[in-house]
């Protein structure tokens, strides 16, 4: 896999795809079965499908399958009506169950085969991966008889990633697709990149960010001959690509002197780019937007709105089957901190919810989890939901940029879970979140998730190899939402580090309270952004109270927390559809983890824990620096049980976020301290 020349076993590299080998009979007597592989098309995927059990078989079992066009007693794979012997396993009513990116996979004792079925090729592909997975990870295939179908349409990647070589929020290393404002030429990473992400289920990557500068506008012209390159790669693995593109790009390359999306010469440019874009990449899968964000321009310079601005985009790509995916995470950061009315956390519903209805159907609009941005505790996201005749996209964060940066352990598949499940009552109960991003709640023809990578240059990948979880978490919990945390968790581990049981064990349990560890020590009760403002490492409570961005805590002697309250606050909770409203509303009611986000209390507060708010802030970061601590021995106790390469690194990682979890428990602890003039009642040392 990739440049192994460079990355040797043990660096991380391999990440879950190591493809490790069993022990012998592990199998029982199907091993005949994978000495030959019958595939009888030649689409790029479906070779694809093949290469990639070859060589999986390979490693897990030590079998080199002979590759074929007939025969039984085998592994066949292909599309229904194009391979006799799929056709004889499957029957109509089975078929009838695959959607277009599913697949069916049977061991026919009968036909003598493990038979792999789908619709479509990519559909094949995702077969080839799973049956892989289940080797793997040691289950037997004897018996095997499953259909699977992802939950979501679109599941996407977005790398945050600049020419220069710089990734914004990254922190695994650099790019992998620029260097020196150019595209590399290192294609075998790319490609191994490709083989991780659609062995996850993932079928969409935007390859730079977001926050587009005038070299990066040129991906759409002059760059694009090496953009066709990459899209060849991901197209192999049945990944369409996207780019980021800028707002005011006919301005900043195109000559023109404004950028309103209701002139014709802007629209008129736009199509002429967009029908280069797809000369070059026939299946582009279209344009992700950043715009009137974050001093990025947008239609707002010309009196237009959002609606405005991505129809004229739509339009431009509609003749291809383009889609515009348009960021919502729009909001004023400039504001005055002394104005304690405008609330950052209202803007997303408050831009977008007058304009459902208006957009287009290639439009979908990107929303990220909650209303503030991807912090270790805050509520979803009021306007999810909230726009019936809208395509909606949810967006997760898998690089962790409030969550300890990679060099803290933070497994985020729980905190998804939670968010997934999460009902918006948006139509009435059973309005989960997860419904939403499917499509299935309103009946959108575009939806799914979308969420930020957290993979760089680095040798294995994402900095902290247990921060690799969370991007494979990523890929199987947009393709099945239902999957449990533990479930996933140990599916990684097994494929990652091999199946002891003591590994499995000791790994799951860090994986599994590391999310409630983290948030101990840091930022307590829903209230966010405690952290150095620019690098968002680190304690600093007050480092944005008095910042231009809206991320306030409003700490004083007496209390802390922000009124969000439509009685006697922002209105913010009016956003909720009851009963949610009514939950977040009420001050006996809301939910502790969320207290400070909605409501302004004093230190004596008591919760419904029964402890008082200071209390509760001095027990947690505590216990919380305590607990990172006890990783430490946890880890330690699997050396010698797996590679000791990853070991050591791993090891390195969690003995620094011990160390960092006592400088969060005593700077957040004196702080209060010295705020509210109340002791600790067990009396433990802070820093006065």
């Amino acid at each position: 896999m990739g440049t192994l020349s460079t990355f040797q076993t043990g660096s991380g590299y391999e990440a879950w795809l190591g493809y490790r080998r069993l022990a012998s009979g592990e199998h029982g007597n199907s091993y005949a079965i994978f000495n030959r592989i019958v595939v009888t098309e030649k689409d790029e995927v479906i070779q694809t499908a093949v290469s990639e059990l070859t060589r999986g078989l390979e490693g897990i079992l030590g079998i080199q399958p002979e590759i074929t066009d007939h025969g039984e007693h085998a592994i066949a794979l292909g599309t229904f009506g194009n391979h006799p012997l799929i056709d004889r396993v499957f029957g109509a009513e089975i078929i009838a169950q695959v959607g277009p990116e599913g697949y069916v996979i049977k061991a026919d004792k009968e036909k003598g085969c493990l038979a792999i079925g789908a619709v479509s090729p990519q559909g094949v592909l995702y077969g080839a991966f799973h049956l892989l997975r289940l080797l793997g990870i040691g289950m037997s295939v004897d018996e095997l008889e499953l259909v699977e179908n992802p939950y979501n349409m679109l599941r996407m990647i977005n790398q945050w990633d600049n020419m220069d070589g710089s990734v914004e929020r990254g922190y695994a290393g650099e790019s992998i697709f620029f260097k020196d404002n150019r595209i590399t030429e290192d294609l075998d990473r790319i490609r191994d990149y490709a083989r991780m992400l659609a062995s996850a289920g993932l079928n969409a990557i935007v390859i730079n960010n977001v926050n587009v500068h005038k070299v990066e506008s040129k991906l759409i012209t002059e760059f694009l001959p090496e953009v066709a390159k990459l899209a060849a790669i991901f197209r192999r693995y049945a990944i369409k690509l996207f780019l980021s593109v800028n707002y005011a790009s006919p301005i900043e390359i195109g000559g023109l002197e404004t950028a309103d999306p209701l002139d014709p010469g802007v629209r008129q440019w736009w199509k002429e780019q967009t029908a280069g874009v797809y000369a070059h990449i026939p299946d582009f899968g279209g344009y992700l937007v950043k715009a009137d964000s974050e001093n990025r321009p947008g239609p707002f310079t010309y009196g237009r709105d959002h609606a405005d601005g991505s129809n004229m985009l739509a339009e431009a790509l509609k003749p291809y089957g383009g889609i515009v995916i348009w960021r919502c995470f729009v909001y004023n950061c400039q504001q005055d901190w002394r104005d304690r009315k405008t609330d950052r956390a209202r803007a997303a519903y408050d831009h977008f919810k007058p304009l459902d209805g208006r957009f287009m159907d290639n439009v979908i609009l990107q929303i990220k989890n909650g209303p503030m941005d991807f912090q270790v505790r805050e509520p979803v996201s009021p306007l999810l939901g909230a726009m019936p005749s809208t395509n909606q996209v949810l967006e997760f964060q898998i690089a962790q940029e409030y969550t300890g940066q990679q060099r803290h352990v933070f497994y985020l598949i729980p905190q998804w879970k939670e968010i997934l499940d999460f009902d918006t009552y948006a139509r009435g109960e059973g309005s989960s979140v997860k419904r939403i991003a499917s499509g299935s709640l309103h009946g959108n023809r575009l939806a799914g998730i979308a969420a930020v990578s957290n993979i760089g240059d680095n040798s294995n990948w994402t900095g902290h190899v247990l921060a690799q979880a969370n991007l494979y978490g990523y890929g199987r919990l947009t393709w099945n939402p239902d999957l449990t945390s533990e479930t996933i968790a140990d599916e990684w581990i097994r494929l990652t580090f091999g199946d002891k049981e003591n590994v499995v064990a000791a790994i799951k349990s860090i994986l599994l309270e590391s999310p409630a560890i983290y948030e101990s020590y840091t930022a307590p009760l829903g209230v966010g952004f405690m952290v150095t403002p620019h690098s968002h490492y680190g304690p600093d409570v007050d480092g944005y109270e008095y910042s231009k961005w809206g991320t306030y805590h409003y700490a004083d002697w007496q209390g802390i927390g922000v009124d969000r309250t439509l009685a006697t606050g922002t209105g913010y909770t009016s956003q909720y559809n009851a009963p949610n409203f009514e939950r977040y509303e009420s001050l006996a009611d809301c939910p502790d983890e969320l207290l400070l986000f909605f409501h302004h209390v004093p230190y004596t507060h008591v919760l419904q824990s029964g402890k008082t708010v200071i209390q509760h802030i001095y027990d947690t970061h505590f216990e919380g620096a305590e607990k990172a601590e006890q990783l430490i021995s946890l880890w330690d106790s699997l050396e010698g049980s797996i590679d000791e390469g990853l070991h050591k690194q791993v090891a390195e990682r969690i003995a620094g976020q011990a160390e960092h979890a006592k400088v969060w428990r005593d700077r957040i602890n004196t702080y209060f301290y010295r705020k509210s003039g109340i002791a600790d009642q067990a009396g433990r040392l802070i820093y006065a």
